[in-house]
């Protein structure tokens, strides 16, 4: 058991901030999947719904600073990229 303050917060934070990235990390899960979902089932208006949506949040955790801004647009695009195919195949 810690024995400093500082160490005390340090593990409050932490215990926090664990619990905050966990919510955020399934949330990028949950959306890029509604999107992946909707693409599989040849759906375009939900897919185009879903990809707006995720569009949406994913740069919302980047003004957070949860995720860096290269890696939201990469997401992004390659969901872009699966919603534009539906249309092609």
């Amino acid at each position: 058991m810690a024995h400093h303050k500082s160490t005390i917060k340090r593990i409050r934070q932490t215990a926090t901030r664990t619990e905050r990235n966990r919510y955020y990390r399934t949330r990028i899960k949950n959306i890029t999947k509604a999107v992946l979902i909707a693409a599989e089932a040849n759906d375009k208006p939900a897919a185009a719904d879903a990809f707006k949506i995720a569009n949406k949040q994913i740069h919302r955790l980047v003004s957070k600073g949860f995720i860096k801004k290269s890696s939201a647009a990469r997401k992004v695009s390659r969901l872009n990229l699966l919603v534009n195919k539906i249309e092609a195949a």
